[in-house]
C-alpha cells in the first residue's frame, strides 16, 4: 500500500511537471498565436484552426451566403410547383456565439485542464453545428404570392340539356393551400433536416373532390315531374319577365342535399337582369313593378317539385288569388315580404331542372333517376273551403283630376283553401295527405274619380254617380258628360 501511494504521487508530480513544460517550451501556444483558434476545431464542415474570430466568423457567413444560391422546389399537389432560392426565404445564421466558443478553448482553466483539453483535441475534432434560421414572414409571402396562385375551387360535374339531350361537363378538383401548416412545414424541414443540397418539399394542400361523376349523371334521364301554365293574356313587359325568369332557372342541377332558392335564382329584379315593369300584387292591390309576373315561375316549378316529390322547405300563397293554377297551388316569391319558394333534392341521386317557354306558355321538368314503381300514381286536388264575395264597389273623389279621369282595379274574391296530395297504386287510393292551406283576401272592386269642374250641374251628376256606389255608373255618368271626348279611363287588375 505504501509503494502504490508514493507511486501514485510520482504520477501526479510527473503529469504536472510534463504539462508545465509543454506549456512553457511553445509546442502549442506559441507567443502571437493565443488570439487564434486551436486546432482541430470545426464549425460544420469549415475549420477554423488557426483563424481569429473575426476570420472564422466571416468563413462562416460565407458559406451560408452561399447557401443562399441553392435552389428549393416547393411542391404544390402534384400539379405545380415553385423554385425559389434559400435566399428567398430568409436564410440567417443563427448561432453566431459558436464562434466565440471556439475561440475560448484551450484558454480557459488551469494548466491541467487545458492541457487535457488541447490533448484530446489532437485525438478527436470539435465540431460545431451552424444552427439556420429563416424568414417566417418570408417563407409567408413566397407561399401566398407564388403558390396560392395555384388555389382553385372544385367543380362538379355538371349537366347541359341541348336538343332534347343531355351532356355531362367533367368536374375538376379544388385545391387550397393551408399557409399556415405550410410555412411550419418549410421551416422545420430547412432547420432540422436540410443538409444544404437542392431539395423539393411538400406544401399542405386541401384537395377537394367534385361532386358527381359520368356515370352518376348518365343516369339522369327521367321526368320526375312536369307542369306546366299559360301566361297567353299577359302583355310584352309581363311575357318578358316570364320567360326571363325561366331562363335564369333553366340548366339547374342539384346534387343530394342541395337546397333550392328560386328568390336566389332569379333575382335581383333588375332592368340590368332582364326585367321590365309589370303588374304584380303588393298590399291587396296590382300595381306595376320590376319583374311582375316572376311569380307564375316559381309557382310552375312549385308544381313540378310536388310530382316530383322533392322536400319543399319553403312555400307562400300569394295574398289574392291567381287565375293560372287553382288554389292553394301556387306559390309566391316576394323580396319586399322576404317570401322565398325553396325545396331540397330529398332523393338519393342528383336532379336537374328544365325550363321552356313555346307560344306564351311556360313548363317545368325535374330529371332525375325514376326509382318509384310505375303503378303508382301521385295526384293533386285543390279544395276550397270558403268563398267571400266583395260588398258593394268602392268609390274615392279626387278633386285634383278633372272630371273625365278615373283609375278603377277589379274585385278579388277571398278564398281559403288546401292542397291535397293524393297516392294511389294500381288505381287505389292509398293515401291522402294535405300539403297545405292557403287563404286569400277578398278585395272590392274600386275606382278613384275626377271631380274638378266649373260646371255645376256636370259636378253633381258625378257626386250623384259616386254616392250611388256603382263604378258602372260612375263610368257611364263620365261617358255622357265626356262625349265626344275620350275619357282618361285606366282600369287594372290581376296580371
Amino acid at each position: 500500500m505504501e509503494n502504490t501511494g508514493k507511486t501514485l504521487k510520482r504520477s501526479i508530480l510527473c503529469l504536472v511537471m510534463m504539462a508545465a513544460f509543454f506549456l512553457m517550451s511553445g509546442t502549442i501556444v506559441r507567443a502571437g498565436e493565443e488570439d487564434t483558434i486551436k486546432s482541430g476545431i470545426f464549425a460544420g464542415n469549415i475549420d477554423l484552426s488557426g483563424m481569429t474570430k473575426a476570420q472564422a466568423e466571416a468563413a462562416v457567413e460565407e458559406y451560408v451566403s452561399s447557401l443562399g444560391e441553392t435552389e428549393i422546389l416547393l411542391q404544390y399537389a402534384s400539379e405545380a410547383e415553385v423554385s425559389v432560392t434559400a435566399g428567398d426565404l430568409g436564410i440567417v445564421w443563427a448561432n453566431r456565439e459558436i464562434v466565440t466558443e471556439a475561440a475560448e478553448i484551450g484558454t480557459r482553466g488551469n494548466v491541467i485542464e487545458r492541457y487535457k483539453i488541447l490533448k484530446d483535441l489532437e485525438h478527436e475534432n470539435k465540431i460545431y453545428p451552424i444552427e439556420l434560421s429563416f424568414s417566417i414572414q418570408g417563407i409567408s409571402d413566397i407561399l401566398t404570392g407564388k403558390c396560392a396562385v395555384y388555389d382553385q375551387e372544385a367543380m362538379d360535374y355538371g349537366l347541359i340539356r341541348e336538343n332534347n339531350e343531355f351532356r355531362i361537363i367533367e368536374g375538376q378538383k379544388g385545391y387550397s393551400l393551408d399557409v399556415e401548416t405550410s410555412i411550419d412545414l418549410i421551416n422545420d424541414y430547412l432547420t432540422r433536416d436540410w443538409d444544404g443540397q437542392a431539395c423539393e418539399i411538400p406544401l399542405q394542400v386541401e384537395v377537394e373532390e367534385p361532386r358527381g361523376s359520368m356515370e352518376e349523371l348518365a343516369q339522369v334521364k327521367d321526368i320526375l315531374g312536369s307542369f306546366t301554365t299559360s301566361f297567353k293574356s299577359s302583355g310584352p313587359s309581363r311575357s318578358a319577365n316570364v320567360e326571363n325568369g325561366c331562363k335564369l332557372i333553366n340548366g339547374c342541377l342539384l346534387y343530394p342535399g342541395d337546397e333550392f332558392s328560386t328568390y336566389k335564382m332569379v333575382s335581383p329584379f333588375t332592368e340590368k337582369n332582364g326585367y321590365y315593369m309589370a303588374g304584380s300584387y303588393i298590399n291587396g292591390k296590382v300595381v306595376d313593378s320590376l319583374g311582375g309576373g316572376i311569380c307564375q315561375v316559381s309557382t310552375t316549378l312549385y308544381n313540378a317539385v310536388l310530382r316530383a316529390e322533392l322536400e319543399i322547405t319553403e312555400r307562400h300563397n300569394h295574398s289574392m288569388v291567381v287565375s293560372y293554377v287553382p288554389r292553394s297551388a301556387d306559390a309566391a316569391i316576394a323580396e319586399s315580404a322576404g317570401k322565398d319558394f325553396r325545396f331540397v333534392n330529398s332523393l338519393e341521386h342528383p336532379v336537374y331542372v328544365e325550363g321552356y317557354v313555346d307560344k306564351k306558355q311556360i313548363t317545368f321538368n325535374i330529371y332525375g333517376l325514376e326509382t318509384r314503381d310505375p303503378d303508382r300514381e301521385v295526384i293533386f286536388e285543390s279544395e276550397e273551403l270558403e268563398v267571400n264575395v266583395p260588398p258593394s264597389d268602392q268609390i274615392y273623389a279626387d278633386a285634383s283630376k278633372p272630371i273625365g279621369y278615373i283609375v278603377s282595379e277589379g274585385a278579388h274574391i277571398g278564398y281559403k283553401a288546401r292542397l291535397w296530395k293524393i297516392v294511389k297504386e294500381d288505381g287505389r287510393e292509398v293515401s291522402r295527405t294535405q300539403v297545405n292551406s292557403s287563404t286569400y283576401k277578398m278585395v272590392p272592386r274600386s275606382a278613384t274619380v275626377g271631380i274638378a269642374t266649373d260646371n255645376p250641374a256636370a259636378y253633381e251628376q258625378i257626386m250623384a254617380a259616386i254616392n250611388s256606389g256603382s263604378v258602372d255608373q260612375v263610368k257611364a255618368v263620365i261617358a255622357a258628360l265626356t262625349t265626344p271626348a275620350v275619357s282618361n279611363s285606366v282600369e287594372t287588375g290581376e296580371q
